[in-house]
């Protein structure tokens, strides 16, 4: 008779030969034979037996998942003084599966399935379970109690305790517990040498690969903590916790990828880190790629549906940014119906999450006639806080409120203070300084210092700015006349699309100021305001194509566009096209 048959034999009479031959069969990768004999050693009361056919129902391994029988099994153990039956006991409780364990095992399930809900945490339980394995020495179980009293309910929580237990947990080798304990320690970390202690500490967690770890030291690594900062560390360290399924270090690894941080950009994978981050529940990775797809790429023009797919997702998610550019979209109608109550609706959402730019974006909604009276009084108080705090851009949108009646009555004097107050380093503030100063409105008029105002803003690149200067220099107002200057200021707004700029150059090249006269150019300004709906160059353009102008006679496409003007209210474009209609056919029609 051979030593294993004699070791089987003996197992079936000793739960003690029964564990060694289960365990022996375990190695050597035969589970299901295993567990026949870890029952019979459990059912002779031995601890370890117990605890291994806990083990196996709850991982399934030579029989079929049952959270209740491997709960079941492991109490067992547990009330033996089996450590590692108590720890992973503290581990069911904490999670919900360890409800109604008396009584005899009785259904199978899955584990963790969404089928079978998890019952309500009992905290108590794994904490005191949890106390009598981190008593005896268990570093899990140690970490386990340190972020029960944590991150438990509120009467359970002590700080003090909490950090004793994990720093024992860290100083046994826990990996767990090295992460609790550098989180322990950040909460008071102010000096170089105990930041640098933090990073020690998570440095240990994350050399065994900890997702969480990995992310915290990536970003510490990032602000130079701990360490000097190192980009490329920075985004392997966000690569590493991204492999793991760290939800928040996919969207930075992501970003990365995207930009080039600390590693070559490859746009295309970096999409699909922050996509799959996103589809995690990220609201910031969500947030991104809808901005990509919004803005487009190289390869791929924009695509404002799936922006606003993506959009709609992060503010489902309380990403505020997200529910403002979902709101920019309705109101543009990119992607989305254009509908301006649906975009005030967003950026109410936006604004109350405290986006400031949706604050505004709201304000100008509300001068447009879309949101509501509350919108009103809401917004103005915003901006009214914000500006006595001492925020320029709050007191430049109060101002606007307080000069048009938006949430509070209209004062013109009022507005004028904070206006003055923002125009300093506002530059919209110094473009409606510079008009209630050339109007008069709210404060003495002053021409001389409403010009230099308004030309201050200009002189930066505001582009209404620049079509106010180019009024004001053909008029002469505050000045004297410079229609060369004038010129100049007008084409660089026409330059950045504004049509009202584009007419003018096509007035002032068409003859009777103090620049040469130019038609054929004069046509192509009016053609190109004209195409972008603006009624007077419509109305030019016709005309100069009707009486060939500029060298092209065309009286089919003069009557387009005079009809074009006239639909928009240009009465006087009748005259023009009585005239064409009374005009002799071409010979030969």
């Amino acid at each position: 008779m051979t030593r294993h048959s004699r070791s089987w034999l003996a197992a079936r009479f000793s739960p003690a030969a029964a564990l060694h031959r289960a365990t022996w069969l375990v190695e050597r990768g035969k589970p299901g034979r295993a567990f026949r004999l870890f029952s019979r050693a459990a059912r002779g009361g031995l601890a370890e037996a117990q605890y291994r056919v806990g083990r196996s129902y709850l991982e399934g391994a030579g029989v079929p998942i049952s959270r209740r029988d491997g709960a079941h099994w492991i109490a067992l153990a547990a009330r033996q003084d089996h450590v590692e039956a108590q720890t992973l006991l503290a581990t069911i409780h904490l999670y919900g599966l360890g409800t109604k364990l008396e009584g005899e095992p009785g259904r199978t399930g899955a584990l963790f399935t969404s089928n079978q809900p998890a019952a309500k945490p009992d905290f108590v339980a794994a904490r005191d379970w949890a106390t009598k394995a981190a008593a005896a020495g268990s570093t899990e179980a140690q970490a386990l109690l340190g972020y029960l009293l944590t991150s438990g309910p509120e009467e359970m929580r002590d700080p003090e305790a909490a950090a004793r237990w994990y720093q024992a947990a860290a100083e046994g080798g826990s990996p767990q517990g090295a992460l609790g304990h550098a989180l322990a320690l950040s909460q008071a970390a102010r000096t170089e040498a105990e930041q640098a202690e933090v990073a020690k500490w998570l440095r240990k967690a994350a050399g065994e690969g900890l997702a969480t770890a990995l992310f915290l030291l990536a970003l510490m690594t990032e602000r130079g903590i701990g360490g000097p900062a190192d980009p490329a560390a920075v985004a392997e360290l966000f690569r590493q916790a991204a492999e793991k399924g760290h939800r928040s270090a996919q969207a930075r690894w992501g970003m990365a990828l995207l930009h080039g941080q600390g590693v070559p950009a490859r746009p295309q994978e970096g999409e699909t880190w922050l996509r799959k981050a996103a589809l995690a529940g990220d609201p910031a990775a969500a947030a991104a790629v809808g901005d990509l797809y919004a803005k487009g790429t190289e390869k791929l023009p924009p695509n404002y549906a799936e922006a606003a797919m993506w959009f709609r997702r992060a503010t489902e998610s309380g990403h505020r940014g997200a529910a403002r550019a979902l709101g920019m979209l309705y109101l543009t109608g990119a992607g989305v119906p254009r509908d301006q109550e649906e975009a005030a609706r967003w950026l109410r959402i936006s604004a109350a999450g405290g986006d400031v730019d949706a604050r505004a974006s709201l304000a100008n909604l509300l001068l447009q006639g879309s949101g509501n009276a509350e919108d009103a009084v809401q917004t103005s108080t915003w901006f009214e806080q914000a500006a006595a705090a001492g925020d320029p851009v709050a007191a430049f949108n109060y101002g606007v409120c307080l000069s048009q009646g938006v949430g509070v009555p209209r004062d013109e004097s009022k507005a004028i203070e904070w206006l003055r107050r923002a125009a300093e380093t506002v530059v919209n503030a110094q473009f409606w300084y510079g008009r209630a100063l050339l109007e008069g409105r709210g404060i003495d008029p002053d021409p001389a210092q409403g010009r230099a105002w308004i030309e201050r803003a200009a002189s930066v690149g505001m582009v209404e700015a620049e079509v106010a200067m180019g009024e004001i220099l053909v008029n002469g107002r505050a000045g004297p006349a410079d229609h060369p200057g004038a010129l100049a200021w007008f084409e660089r707004a026409a330059g950045r699309g504004h049509v009202g700029a584009t007419f003018a150059l096509g007035a002032m090249l068409g003859g009777g100021h103090d620049v040469p006269m130019d038609r054929p150019a004069a046509q192509r300004w009016f053609r190109a305001a004209a195409e972008a709906g603006h009624a007077h160059a419509q109305m030019m353009l016709g005309r100069y194509l009707a009486r060939n102008l500029a060298g092209e006679h065309d009286p089919e496409q003069a009557r387009v566009w005079l009809e074009r003007a006239l639909a928009q209210g240009l009465e006087e474009t009748r005259a023009d096209l009585a005239a064409l209609d009374a005009a002799p056919a071409p010979a030969g029609r």
